[in-house]
């Protein structure tokens, strides 16, 4: 019963992370602003841990790559991003550290993990100067949705106990 109801969350939070980005992004710098992902992120890492968040994270970048609503870029920066949220959450129990760790992760070493990518796989010449803007707008936005939303929902410890 504990798997399906982790699994049934992780994928609501996949489609929510998923669908989003193709009703809410703006253009950010280089790059395009998808606030959802992180949000997501966050709220994946206050209610399952980093572990999961990070699943979720990768399954939203695979998604959106294969349905050409992001670029290779979202892996890093949301990976990154949610398990530093999750792990940030874990040590401390606030919401907004999870908010913080979000950010951080994200915004700048998602950033900085996407310089090399870029130059690699996608031919960029793109320096960390160029990313750390667009990564931080959307990373912010996406705390900001994540915090409204948690701070309008009560989050159960025992939603994943038999």
């Amino acid at each position: 019963m504990k798997n399906t109801k982790l699994l049934t969350l992780m994928a609501v939070l996949v489609a929510i992370g998923t669908l989003g980005a193709q009703f809410l992004w703006f253009p950010a710098g280089i790059a395009k602003a998808y606030p959802v992902q992180h949000a997501v992120n966050v709220i994946a890492a206050v209610t399952l841990g980093p572990l999961p968040a990070v699943v979720i994270a990768f399954v939203i970048g695979l998604l959106r790559f294969l349905l050409g609503l992001g670029t290779l870029l979202a892996f890093p920066g949301g990976m990154i991003g949610a398990f530093l949220a999750g792990l940030c959450y874990k040590l401390y129990q606030k919401k907004r550290s999870a908010v913080i760790g979000e950010v951080i992760g994200t915004g700048i070493l998602g950033a900085l993990a996407s310089v090399p990518i870029a130059h690699v796989l996608m031919g960029s010449s793109a320096g960390a100067l160029a990313f750390l803007p667009s990564f931080l707008v959307s990373s912010i936005s996406g705390a900001f949705i994540a915090t409204f939303v948690l701070s309008r929902v009560k989050i159960e410890k025992t939603l994943l106990q038999p």
